[in-house]
């Protein structure tokens, strides 16, 4: 039978239709008609729709023994209106199709549900499934309707309608990525690399392949009700944030030349081009330590990230330099 990818054009969706089409699964994108020929050169059938749309959810799920829903607005400049039609209605209409097709549902969530405002903090934690959520910030659409969609997957669940298992992700990396990956490489094409704080601590970020890995093993897996995992390392070594840039030079070609930045300093620079509450999270991110522990899935489920972090990032940036010209 067929998996239903949504989101399948994207970063982690177009991992997970790889990763499904590389061990033989028949794979199907619910996509927008520009995306198209993006999922059919990943192997997957395409059905053009929109994931706000409940005809479409219905020709999609035709035969489908499962769901991964990954579609998201992630990052960009949209109504709150828009941020709850894509990251939560839409769920609902996941929940609604899986229910309907006696599907297995997997939810990529995020991380970003736990909250808080220092969510990178200077000194090691171990934030569990079970750390409490904190407050999120009212400008915080992302967040929110990240953390209301899961909601409406739990609950689901928890009636009895479905099995699903949401996945927590830090900060995704990876082939296809639009967010994260250019600005590092249009980092490490300055001459000077800028280093915030010692470089010592280890970036909350995860490979999308190593994500699409969890979901296949999410989809494997024998669950009951619902699940969440967090998703938040790549394999051996664990890299630190002046190795992780220093990788991605050396992935360029490029000699590493780190120019160390105070935090409070950094914080200011940035604070000059962007919005104080994103400088603020900009900084923390970069000089804080990653308190996301994933040890619940790697228990449960056997996940093991296949691809080690210095592997993963040769891989996306040859990617990048084959497709994409850094720093436009």
């Amino acid at each position: 039978m067929t998996v239903l990818v949504t989101g399948a054009s994207g970063l982690v969706g177009s991992h997970v239709v790889e990763a499904l089409a590389a061990r033989g699964e028949s794979v199907r994108a619910l996509v927008r008609p520009a995306s198209r020929a993006a999922v059919l050169r990943l192997g997957a059938e395409a059905v053009v729709g929109d994931v706000t749309d409940p005809a479409a959810w219905q020709a999609a799920t035709r035969g489908v023994r499962a769901i991964v829903h990954a579609a998201a607005i992630v990052q960009r400049r949209a109504t709150w209106e828009q941020y709850v039609a894509v990251n939560v209605d839409a769920t609902r209409r996941a929940v609604a199709a899986a229910a309907t097709a006696g599907a297995r549902l997997v939810h990529v969530s995020s991380v970003a549900v736990y909250g808080g405002s220092a969510a990178y903090p200077s000194t090691p934690e171990r934030r569990d499934e079970d750390y409490p959520f904190r407050p999120l910030a009212e400008p915080d659409f992302y967040g929110r309707t990240k953390r209301a969609a899961e909601d409406v997957v739990r609950e689901a669940a928890a009636r009895g309608e479905i099995v699903a298992a949401a996945l927590r992700p830090t900060v995704i990396y990876g082939e296809r990525d639009r967010l994260f990956t250019p600005r590092v490489i249009r980092a490490v094409r300055h001459f000077f690399v800028p280093q915030i704080g010692a470089g010592a601590n280890r970036l909350s970020c995860v490979y999308a392949g190593n994500v699409a890995a969890a979901t296949v093993a999410a989809l494997d897996a024998p669950l009951r009700g619902f699940r969440a995992y967090n998703v938040t390392g790549d394999g051996p070594p664990a890299l630190s944030q002046r190795e992780f840039f220093a990788a991605v030079a050396a992935a360029l070609g490029r000699r590493y030349r780190p120019m160390r930045i105070p935090i409070p300093l950094a914080g200011l620079a940035i604070g000059l081009f962007t919005a104080r509450r994103l400088a603020r999270a900009a900084v923390a991110f970069l000089s804080g330590e990653n308190p996301y522990v994933d040890d619940r899935i790697r228990r449960e489920l056997g996940w093991r990230p296949p691809t080690p972090a210095p592997q993963a990032i040769g891989r996306t940036v040859a990617w990048f330099r084959e497709n994409e010209t850094p720093g436009r």
